[in-house]
C-alpha cells in the first residue's frame, strides 16, 4: 500500500472531527424534539410574542389614564362615587325605607291588591 501524503492524513482527521461534531449536535436537536414538538415551540413563541403585545399595550393605556385622570381629578371622583352609589343602592333603598317608617314593599302591596279584588266583585256594586 502506498504511503498517504500527511496533509490529507490531516484533511482526513478534521473532516472525522467536523463530522463527530455534526452528529452530536443531530442527536441534541432529536432529543430537544422529542422533549418538545415543533408545534409547541411556535405556539409557545407566538403567545409569548402576543402577551408581551398585550402587556405593552396595556401598559400604554395605563399611562394615558393616569394622565387623564390627574387632569380631570372631579369628573373621576363623581364617576366613581356614582359607580358606588349604584353597586350599593339595595342597601341604601332599605335604610331609606326603614328610616321613613314605610313598612310596604311596593312588590307586594297587600292594600292596593285588597281594594282591587273588592271593587271587582259584582255583588257589592247593587
Amino acid at each position: 500500500m502506498t504511503t498517504l501524503p500527511q496533509r490529507f492524513v490531516e484533511d482526513r482527521q478534521l473532516r472525522d472531527a467536523a463530522r463527530a461534531v455534526l452528529v452530536d449536535d443531530i442527536n441534541r436537536l432529536r432529543e430537544n424534539l422529542a422533549e418538545e414538538g415543533i408545534a409547541s415551540r411556535v405556539s409557545s413563541g407566538v403567545s409569548s410574542t402576543i402577551s408581551a403585545r398585550i402587556k405593552t399595550g396595556a401598559r400604554d393605556v395605563l399611562a394615558q389614564a393616569k394622565a387623564q385622570a390627574s387632569d380631570h381629578q372631579g369628573v373621576l371622583a363623581v364617576l366613581i362615587g356614582a359607580i358606588i352609589l349604584w353597586l350599593g343602592r339595595g342597601p341604601i333603598m332599605d335604610w331609606l325605607r326603614d328610616f321613613t317608617g314605610d313598612d310596604t314593599d311596593p312588590d307586594t302591596d297587600t292594600d292596593t291588591e285588597a281594594a282591587q279584588s273588592a271593587a271587582a266583585a259584582p255583588g257589592d256594586l247593587e
